[in-house]
């Protein structure tokens, strides 16, 4: 393992235009005049051309003038990102930093992998769409692979162009295919932002006040903040009892993430995901995976979320990691269940684009090549291990963070949470302090995201060939920046 370098901050506060050379940024600058030290970023070979386009705040002004005011972004001081090599990024002025947070857990192989750049331009240079009503190879060659990498009869496949339009489909799917309109979700959930998704997704912070019916929100199994801890089958009850007491007795589905992203990488209670599934399925309904976040080898144990809690869905949808950044999704079920679609003509004019689905074929090939799925599961396993350590040390060292408290460490493989507390005992929400926390760590070099319902959850899914030395750089960012809190 290379050894740990360890540098005044000054000196290595800025990644810059070669691997591990780096500009000049006074400590002050960062931490206010402190005397720091920070870990030396890992080497890397590339040199980024330099950049001669708009600045950032060219760019903040047009996005102000020109584009949604919904539109959010992290950091005091928004970062202009003009380039991407493998798990790191590259700014206007050719700083670099290692990206945690990989596009919202969407770059799986790496930025710009060549593999994958190469597919997509072979295709692009072809011919970039056509339609599904003429035959193309690309499409079907996909498919073919896609289904290749899933269970039992999960081998039918229908193309989207994101996440929030395959869960769609899948809830279309689940009620045709069924003859009723109730599905069920789980509290804390998070599958989109379109009319149907908008109504399955369960935190108000992604709600609008429009028409959302049919959809019954169960108890959150969440062995950290929930009721029941790590008892899955409580909680599953509680679905049981919905089902009872809240509808007919016949459901069309339900509907769960194998672990919660946005609502802060939270690993579901054992033993529930199967007690409800027998429950779903003895009222006539259908089982929805929501693998747009933990599937594609993400988890390290397993190439899908699902398959850590031994079921086997009904209905998988998937998008982010199955094209490493393509606008690209899916949904993949059971021949007998794709068949309600040919009840009336349903047509995607750029689902399975050509290009697209090249891209996402290289991805699946560059994953088993590279063996990413047991580099997760490695370096995963590692860097969880370390965040476990490194929430012992501010815990035996309150006089350290007087107020800051890691309260939890969760999920598996390049899939993370870390949640921060001012509290341990009442698990008060450091809402504020972590986004100081992330503004200190990007300032040393590296990028993270955050989520859960409260904001306060640092969510850590980096490119897949993410190291072991770049996982030992991040604990070192980490600890400092938790430190000056």
């Amino acid at each position: 393992m290379r050894r740990l370098l360890v540098r005044r901050l000054s000196s290595v506060a800025t990644q810059g235009r070669r691997g591990c050379s780096s500009s000049r940024s006074t400590a002050a600058e960062i931490n206010g005049g402190a005397d720091a030290v920070v870990p030396g970023m890992p080497p890397f070979d590339y040199a980024p051309p330099r950049y001669d386009g708009p600045r950032a705040d060219e760019i903040l002004r047009k996005r102000s003038e020109y584009l949604s005011p919904s539109m959010y972004y992290f950091y005091k001081k928004p970062l202009n990102i003009v380039e991407g090599k493998m798990q790191y990024l590259f700014d206007q002025d050719g700083r670099r930093y290692l990206d945690a947070f990989a596009g919202i857990a969407t770059v799986c192989c790496g930025h710009c992998h060549p593999d994958v750049v190469d597919a997509v331009v072979r295709q692009t240079s072809r011919m970039q769409h056509s339609t599904v009503v003429y035959l193309n190879h690309a499409i079907a060659d996909f498919a073919e692979a896609l289904a290749s990498k899933l269970p039992g009869d999960l081998k039918v496949v229908f193309f989207t162009n994101s996440g929030t339009e395959a869960n769609e489909l899948a809830l279309l799917i689940t009620r045709l295919y069924t003859g009723c309109h109730d599905i069920v979700s789980v509290r804390n959930a998070y599958h989109g932002n379109a009319a149907g998704t908008m109504g399955t997704t369960a935190q108000n912070n992604w709600k609008f006040n429009v028409i959302q019916s049919g959809v019954h929100h169960a108890m959150n199994p969440d062995p950290y903040r929930g009721a029941f801890g790590s008892d899955g089958e409580k909680y599953a009850r509680d679905v049981q009892e919905i089902i009872e007491f809240g509808t007919s007795g016949q459901v069309a589905g339900f509907i769960s993430e194998s672990i919660q992203g946005v609502g802060g990488i939270v690993e579901l209670a054992p033993g529930y995901l199967p007690a409800v599934y027998e429950s779903i399925r003895k009222a006539g309904g259908l089982c929805i995976a929501d693998e747009v976040q933990s599937g594609f080898a993400r988890t390290g144990s397993h190439f899908w979320g699902f398959e850590a809690h031994g079921i086997v869905p009904d209905i998988v949808t998937m998008a982010k990691g199955i094209g490493n950044g393509i606008p690209l999704g899916a949904v993949v079920t059971t021949p007998e269940i794709a068949q309600v679609l040919t009840r009336r003509n349903y047509f995607n004019t750029f689902g399975g684009n050509p290009v697209c689905t090249a891209g996402g074929l290289a991805v699946l090939r560059v994953l088993e090549k590279e063996k990413l799925q047991q580099n997760a599961l490695l370096v995963g396993s590692y860097l969880r291990d370390r965040l476990k350590a490194l929430q012992e040390k501010h815990e035996s060292n309150p006089s350290a963070t007087p107020y800051l408290f890691i309260g939890d460490v969760r999920g598996r493989g390049m899939m993370l949470g870390v949640e921060l507390v001012t509290d341990l005992k009442q698990k008060t929400p450091a809402r504020t302090e972590i986004s100081h926390a992330m503004d200190q760590m990007k300032d040393m070099g590296v990028l993270v995201g955050k989520g859960g319902f409260y904001g306060n959850v640092f969510r850590i899914t980096p490119p897949l060939c993410f190291t072991k030395e770049d996982a030992d750089f991040f604990i070192e960012v980490m600890d400092i920046a938790l430190s000056r809190l």
